[in-house]
């Protein structure tokens, strides 16, 4: 048998990212997202050490995923995107292959249960995105397939390369690249799972509203609260102007008139065809 010449990992990596150079270009892409790593760890947030646990919880990943954070630390994710209810990567090893990770949205049932679980115990989406969470409502959202991380069942995994394994090294690298990608910007889990990150503070105040109490301010998320999450730049609120009280135009006793509720976005179709996890 005769073996191929030796290329290094770096060697492989300048040619995945020229290539994905010229993709762009030709077909007028956006810009490449690579995952960089830096030292060993993969993950260091609450979320995308959450989602590497995950990963790492089932027997039917585990011969695979070795391979994946290797490459995932060597930089061999080149790009890396995620989006309602689907992963795509391009990931160097001899060539310049193609992950498509389909992810399903978590099912109607159990986001209401977990909205349940955490009424009352979230105070803002600044504590909930970093993870500033109770022991109950951490272990209650990573709970092994009643939580908000995907069991292999709810995936569905793709690759260009011609390995026949279901979970190649390039889709393991994909997956834990995901977690890194977590770190930056928790939020994405919430957006990939199909589910409103809001509602769970919503849900929170949900108990006091119908009961006709007030809603804690602390549930609301403020102005500076936007400026630290997001690095905004936010204008001071206007002071509302001093004013006699308004006559009311609703009539004793008639219904309020329900605020309308706006459509979840359809879910994107699953990349075909797929290998099952």
């Amino acid at each position: 048998m005769e073996w191929k010449p030796y290329v290094s990992v770096a060697a492989r990596r300048a040619k995945a990212e020229r290539e994905l150079a010229r993709l762009g270009k030709k077909q007028g892409a956006r810009a490449a997202a690579p995952v960089v790593i830096t030292g060993r760890t993969i993950a260091h947030t609450f979320w995308g050490q959450a989602w590497c646990d995950n990963l790492e919880r089932y027997s039917d990943y585990a011969s695979r995923l070795p391979r994946g954070r290797s490459y995932v630390r060597n930089g061999s994710v080149v790009d890396l995107r995620i989006e309602r209810g689907e992963v795509v990567a391009r990931v160097s090893g001899s060539s310049l292959y193609t992950v498509e990770i389909a992810i399903a949205a978590v099912p109607a049932a159990r986001w209401q249960a977990l909205r349940t679980a955490c009424a009352g115990e979230i105070d803002s989406l600044v504590e909930l995105l970093q993870g500033r969470l109770s022991g109950k409502v951490m272990e209650r959202l990573c709970a092994r397939g009643e939580g908000l991380f995907p069991a292999p069942a709810e995936i569905e995994l793709a690759c260009t390369c011609p390995d026949w394994a279901s979970m190649c090294k390039h889709v393991a690298a994909a997956l834990y690249g995901v977690g890194a990608r977590l770190d930056e910007a928790p939020e994405l889990l919430f957006t990939l799972r199909g589910v409103d990150s809001a509602e769970l503070l919503a849900g929170a105040a949900a108990p006091a509203a119908l009961a006709g109490g007030p809603v804690a301010s602390g549930r609301v998320l403020q102005g500076e609260d936007l400026a630290a999450l997001f690095g905004l730049d936010l204008a001071p609120p206007v002071a509302e102007a001093a004013a006699a009280p308004r006559r009311a135009t609703r009539k004793p006793g008639s219904p309020r008139k329900p605020a309308a509720q706006g459509k979840p976005a359809a879910r994107r179709g699953a990349p075909s065809p797929r290998r099952k996890a």
